[in-house]
């Protein structure tokens, strides 16, 4: 998911009580639910660096275990040089609870980033298997607009002095569990009516469409092509695979250079569904999961340049 997401789901978690049970309570929620981002970094060595690394060590089981460890120590000695200069907080500080908060607030990250088609290497570093949710598109407006509106809510309700603050909030996480987990049956729901009544697919993807939580775009991959289409979750919506169908090209001389290349084998790693597009000296690949009118924004050319010099197509 964005990181706006991810800020709105700790602030949420916290309006709704849980910034109560320690001084920084807060701030530990919202670093600790951006905290698994440090692998954005890997975006200043360019796009190929990006898909090698992004999702992986920093979102994966090892450091579900370090990351809230050291930010809980870095929570609790902030704490402690604050004290020592005269801060006085309004609760006190307590080191288990910060853990707790910050067990919350990272293992928060990886569960959201699952619920989209991007997906993401849970086992990492012991298995650098993606995983994904296919449930969310990776900015959902309504999901912000319940997070959102819960944390304005419940901020507004404190400075008023409301008898119960956290209410508003505590609806909104609620609201938004409800949207998540029904989101995620749809999406099951769609790629099951599609696998069976598709025998000749190998492989469906039913993925989320931005602002239509009833609708799923289908990539089934069929006879060596994928092919598109829509599922609509409502009655008499129906669904159909009428979206151009998109050659695999995966056979030849020109797509086995390609994967064999740095660049193409890293993009392959990531890629779910790929395609290759020779042309000229060089080969596009593709992910379908992204396709749209002009192509796929997921994408890396290789260049072709066989020993002898030429270009081989």
């Amino acid at each position: 998911m964005d990181n706006l997401t991810h800020t709105l789901v700790g602030a949420a978690l916290g309006e709704a009580g849980l910034k109560r049970r320690s001084a920084l309570a807060m701030p530990t929620l919202l670093i600790g639910a951006n905290l698994p981002d440090l692998d954005a970094v890997a975006y200043l060595w360019g796009d190929l660096a990006a898909f090698e690394w992004r999702r992986g060590w920093t979102h994966g089981v090892l450091a579900w275990l370090v990351l809230p460890l050291l930010l809980a120590a870095v929570m609790v000695g902030a704490a402690r040089i604050a004290e020592r200069r005269g801060w006085r907080p309004p609760i006190p500080v307590r080191p288990r609870e910060l853990l707790l908060l910050s067990c919350v607030g990272v293992w928060s990250h990886p569960f959201f980033d699952w619920l989209n088609t991007y997906g993401v290497r849970l086992l990492m570093p012991f298995s650098r298997e993606w995983f994904y949710g296919d449930a969310l598109f990776i900015v959902d407006p309504w999901l912000l607009l319940m997070l959102g509106g819960g944390v304005v809510l419940a901020r507004r309700a404190a400075r008023r002095g409301g008898a119960h603050p956290a209410r508003p909030a505590r609806v909104a996480v609620a609201l938004a569990a409800a949207y998540v987990g029904l989101n995620v049956v749809g999406s099951r729901v769609a790629k099951s009516t599609v696998e069976a009544a598709t025998p000749g697919a190998e492989r469906v993807l039913a993925g989320p469409v931005m602002l239509d939580p009833f609708r799923r775009e289908l990539v089934v991959q069929e006879g060596g092509a994928y092919r598109l289409g829509a599922f609509g979750l409502l009655p008499g919506r129906g669904w159909a695979l009428d979206g151009p169908a998109i050659p695999l090209h995966g056979d030849g001389s020109a797509a086995r250079l390609a994967r064999e290349s740095r660049e193409g084998s890293a993009f392959l790693r990531w890629a779910r569904f790929p395609y290759f597009l020779p042309e000229g000296g060089e080969v596009t690949i593709s992910d379908a999961r992204y396709h749209g009118p002009r192509g796929s924004w997921a994408s890396v050319t290789v260049p072709l340049v066989p020993p002898g010099g030429g270009a081989e197509t």
